[in-house]
């Protein structure tokens, strides 16, 4: 019940279409933006707001959020799900992903020894790094879009599941207790 009230409250603070159509630098697009696909909390659209905002929040470092709005007109996905999602890597959480993709990354490329700072130079970090970061970021960005969306779709159809089966049964009881 809780979620339910969360989500209803986000949704009241979220701009309308309308309201986005209003927006002078959004008029170009505005009437892409009012397309109920984009805002639906529909499976399909949800699931490929999903994996394009995990796609985009470790792809690249910066406007996560209107890369993501964007290719969800592109895509047809829900919009505010991708630009939440971008969330994942923020300014708190950065450090953890940068990490983690180093070090997944370096199980593919493979990298020497740590370069000494004071005599290599900081470039010659950037180069033992950046590649091993590079290719763990890629992973996360093409794995976690992927698993994503499966995960919603999954996830839709057992939540489907459980309420037909739950309504059913409670039918049953109706049924079953009248005189």
């Amino acid at each position: 019940m809780a979620l339910k009230h969360w989500l209803l409250h986000l949704r009241g603070r979220l701009p309308t279409a309308n309201e986005l159509q209003r927006v002078r630098w959004l008029r170009p697009v505005a009437h892409r933006l009012a397309d109920p696909a984009l805002w639906a909390s529909r499976p399909e659209p949800l699931a490929r707001g999903v994996a394009i905002g995990i796609f985009w929040a470790f792809a690249i470092p910066f406007a996560q959020i209107v890369v993501a709005a964007a290719h969800c007109v592109w895509w047809r996905a829900n919009i505010p799900v991708a630009a939440a999602i971008t969330f994942l890597t923020n300014p708190f959480t950065v450090g953890f992903w940068l990490l983690l993709a180093y070090q997944v990354g370096s199980l593919i490329v493979p990298g020497g020894p740590p370069p000494n700072l004071e005599a290599d130079g900081a470039l010659a970090m950037i180069r033992a790094f950046g590649w091993p970061t590079l290719v763990g970021m890629a992973l996360f960005a093409v794995g976690g879009a992927g698993a994503g969306y499966l995960l919603v779709r999954v996830g839709s159809r057992l939540w489907f599941h459980w309420r037909v089966v739950a309504r059913s049964r409670r039918q049953a009881t109706r049924g079953s207790s009248a005189p």
